[in-house]
């Protein structure tokens, strides 16, 4: 056999080699391409709160086989039969860096740090700092206001704010207001208020809770969207279920009478990029409350596939 046979024989091997290898990468810039074709990403997570008889290793566990990616934590706080004192738990044993340390054994972030009632940012910005911060979820603190007064009581909740924008700069964190029945943020025109009086739209935004916002005659839920969407820095996925079980699992989407699907269209169309916490209040035992998320993570996940996006 001459060497030019040779020659031309692995030439021969060598651009098939080659083809192969180019359509293999064609396929896999394609199948790439596809993904990417799929749009906008919702990112869920669930909170501690709703296994507060828990430690927030066995939290973690459990957020780690529901399937969700972020777990929203929440500071020292009493409601009914809910005691939580998750974050005042891992301030004192695990530190930011511990807390840091938990997350990636799970294979999760930290969604929200919530702080309600006595809990302050200033107790807890530095364990934030030290994990790396992120969303800190609070109360406006302010009644509602009369449209006469709205602007100028929405400046001054913004004036009062200063020192927690402060320390959420320190700890590289964004505050996320979340709106409330009965308090400054519970009214469309209120929301438009926020939104264009914020004064630091990177570093201030809103937890948007639907189920402060549902029984209004006149205004939609997408309506509350429409406004709030460029500036909503955490979701709950929360809602009024029927009345027989209007504080029950129902709040939980897919579990109650909502649709999510259109609330997530108008998440996907404002290229919302911050979670979406599965939430209730009054839950039952742990392994109830964990069968329910994962019924309402499938759920999300369904109504993720008709959203065009």
């Amino acid at each position: 056999m001459s060497d030019c046979n040779i020659s031309r024989r692995n030439f021969v091997r060598s651009t098939a080699g080659v083809i192969a290898a180019t359509s293999a990468a064609g396929i896999s810039s394609a199948l790439a391409g596809d993904k990417l074709k799929k749009g906008w990403k919702m990112k869920l997570a669930t909170s501690s709160v709703m296994f507060d008889k828990l430690t927030i290793e066995q939290v973690c566990h459990r957020a780690q086989r529901i399937g969700v990616d972020a777990l929203d934590i929440w500071g020292p706080f009493t409601h009914y039969k809910t005691v939580c004192d998750h974050l005042e738990d891992i301030k004192n044993r695990l530190g930011g860096q511990g807390l840091r340390a938990l997350m990636t054994k799970h294979n999760l972030e930290v969604a929200a740090f919530t702080l309600y009632k006595n809990a302050t940012l200033s107790q807890y910005w530095e364990l934030i700092r030290d994990y790396g911060g992120g969303n800190v979820v609070r109360s406006d603190k302010a009644k509602a206001s009369s449209a006469e007064d709205l602007t100028k009581n929405m400046r001054i909740f913004f004036e009062n704010l200063k020192p927690e924008i402060e320390l959420a700069k320190k700890s590289n964190s964004v505050l996320a207001i979340e709106n409330h029945w009965g308090g400054l943020l519970n009214t469309i025109d209120s929301f438009k208020a926020f939104v264009d009086l914020n004064p630091d739209p990177k570093r201030v935004g809103l937890a948007f809770a639907p189920w402060h916002l549902q029984g209004y005659k006149d205004v939609t839920m997408l309506d509350f969207l429409k406004v709030a969407a460029p500036q909503i820095k955490f979701f709950y996925g929360w809602q009024r279920g029927t009345q027989k079980d209007r504080f029950g699992v129902e709040q939980m989407p897919g579990l109650g009478p909502v649709d999510f699907t259109p609330w997530l269209q108008s998440l996907a169309d404002a290229d919302y990029s911050q979670y979406l916490s599965i939430f209730m209040h009054g839950h039952g035992a742990a392994d109830e409350m964990e069968a329910d998320v994962v019924k309402s993570k499938n759920y999300l996940l369904k109504c993720r596939q008709q959203i065009k996006s």
